[in-house]
């Protein structure tokens, strides 16, 4: 179930630590590169406070951005800018969020994302969390996909599995953690089911393409090539 609420907090919780990360940087350190291809950490920062904004106009009703290329040039516009004001951009727009997501609303309602995509408005709080802790660690700041809460790196693998569900290019895929939780994906692509392990954080790397899957077994079958997100 669902608890947008709980999201929330979370979202909150995540945003101190990547503000309290953030703030022991120094400007020359902002222009370094992230783990993002073409992308520096003014960058990622520059799109965690523009996607803060894009996710205030979904719940509110509005169009998620006016269109890809503004999207994209209003990251490049603000990536520059010093730490200060990255700082204050990522905290007015954090602020925003939790605002908007304290207001009465109908929870269940259907909201619109990019390209069409659909979801439950309850769902948002739980996007945004994802933004802040994978943005957390493309920072290359010293959090890893291993410092991430056990709660959102078992939501998000579970999140990924069911995006990849039945896509044309993926076999059926069972994925298995050490610690036993399992997970069913793909199963558009033609070939023997594969069976893939490992720890919570190398297979939430592997499907959030963060990492090649190195760190993963394969007991049946070849590791799938996933497509991008």
């Amino acid at each position: 179930m669902i608890d947008h609420v709980h999201d929330l907090a979370s979202v909150h919780d995540a945003t101190e630590r990547l503000l309290l990360a953030v703030g022991t940087l120094d400007n020359a350190a902002v222009t370094k590169a992230s783990r993002l291809p073409g992308w520096t950490r003014g960058h990622v920062l520059a799109h965690l406070a523009r996607n803060a904004d894009a996710l205030v106009n979904v719940l509110e009703g509005r169009p998620m951005y006016v269109s890809g290329a503004a999207r994209e040039a209003d990251i490049e516009r603000d990536a520059a800018r010093p730490l200060d004001v990255q700082l204050a951009d990522l905290r007015e727009t954090a602020a925003r969020v939790q605002r908007v997501g304290a207001a009465p609303a109908d929870w269940s309602r259907t909201v619109e994302l990019r390209g069409g995509v659909t979801d439950r408005a309850a769902r948002v709080p739980f996007r945004r969390w994802a933004e802040v802790e994978l943005h957390h660690v493309d920072l290359d700041v010293g959090y890893e996909l291993e410092d991430l809460p056990a709660e959102f790196t078992e939501r998000e693998i579970g999140f990924l599995a069911a995006r990849f569900d039945g896509h044309r290019d993926v076999p059926t895929t069972r994925l298995t953690t050490a610690g036993g939780r399992t997970w069913t994906t793909g199963g558009g692509a033609a070939g023997d089911p594969v069976e893939v392990g490992g720890p919570a954080a190398a297979l939430l790397g592997w499907l959030a393409g963060r990492r090649d899957g190195s760190g993963l077994t394969v007991t049946s079958g070849t590791l799938p090539s996933l497509p991008p997100l």
